[in-house]
């Protein structure tokens, strides 16, 4: 697992139990074995099993995780998505973060199924964006794949996107492509008029993005692009417009609201002593 992850999860533990469970440590004897279950509470899309295994290892292990469901499967409310055997306090110090962890992936999961599902049928794909939770990147984008969307780019750091106010900075789209076309890298530059559309295709660019255009105007301007550039097309796209957007004939689609708006899924823990 990604030393980002492990280090979010040793966090997210640091966090909530700092000096101790002082619950647990008053009420459960330390040689008490328990068996809990992670559940269901609504329809969902799972997201973020695979980290309940680091989570319990950072506490000392468990005696035995079943992972009953993998990321991306469909639930529905009652069915348990794994299963785990240790000791008790252990269980019920990481029931928090557990939770917690799954709850939130597997939101991001869930909606981002629900925005790949609305474009299905059209040859347009769904994208996620950076706009996720501080120190949680790599976890959420993983758990909008499970949803069935695509990843867009991790950081800042492994592809170029010229934005509006590069282009201000650089000094306008001629000399924001030059300059990007040195790297080694895939580069991409937003386009904000007509006039920087054409300049754009004029210099080479090979992937647009076209910000907080109508699905009217949007399909105007594909048709002016004409194949010869990906498109891909942001602002205002949400579950009620993104199929209206899919089919422009964009290429690709992205929405911020897929992580930085899901809402937590509903599931819970219950523990019984063995």
């Amino acid at each position: 697992m990604h030393s980002e992850v492990i280090d979010a999860i040793r966090r997210a533990l640091a966090e909530d139990i700092g000096d101790g469970d002082l619950t647990t440590l008053a009420c459960v004897k330390p040689d008490i074995r328990a068996r809990g279950i992670f559940l269901a509470r609504e329809d969902l899309v799972l997201a973020g099993a695979e980290l309940l295994r680091p989570i319990y290892d950072e506490r000392g292990g468990v005696e035995h995780l079943d992972i009953c469901e993998q990321d991306g499967a469909r639930l529905h409310d009652g069915d348990i998505l794994a299963e785990v055997i240790g000791n008790a306090r252990i269980l019920l110090e990481c029931e928090r973060v557990a939770l917690n962890f799954l709850q939130r992936l597997s939101g991001v999961a869930t909606l981002a199924r629900q925005f790949a599902d609305q474009v299905e049928g059209t040859s347009c794909k769904v994208l996620d964006t950076r706009k996720t939770t501080p120190g949680l990147r790599r976890v959420e984008k993983a758990a909008a794949a499970a949803g069935g969307v695509v990843n867009h780019r991790m950081g800042l750091w492994d592809a170029i996107l010229i934005k509006n106010n590069h282009i201000s900075a650089a000094g306008g789209v001629k000399a924001a492509l030059a300059a990007a076309a040195k790297q080694s890298v895939p580069v991409q530059i937003e386009v904000r008029t007509l006039a920087e559309l054409h300049e754009a295709l004029e210099f080479g660019a090979k992937h647009l993005l076209l910000d907080n255009l109508t699905p009217g105007q949007a399909r105007e301007w594909i048709a002016i692009v004409a194949g010869g550039a990906k498109v891909e097309l942001s602002g205002n796209i949400n579950l009620t417009t993104v199929r209206a957007y899919a089919e422009t004939g964009a290429d690709f689609v992205s929405s911020g609201s897929i992580t930085h708006s899901a809402r937590a899924a509903d599931l819970s823990f219950r523990l019984e002593l063995l």
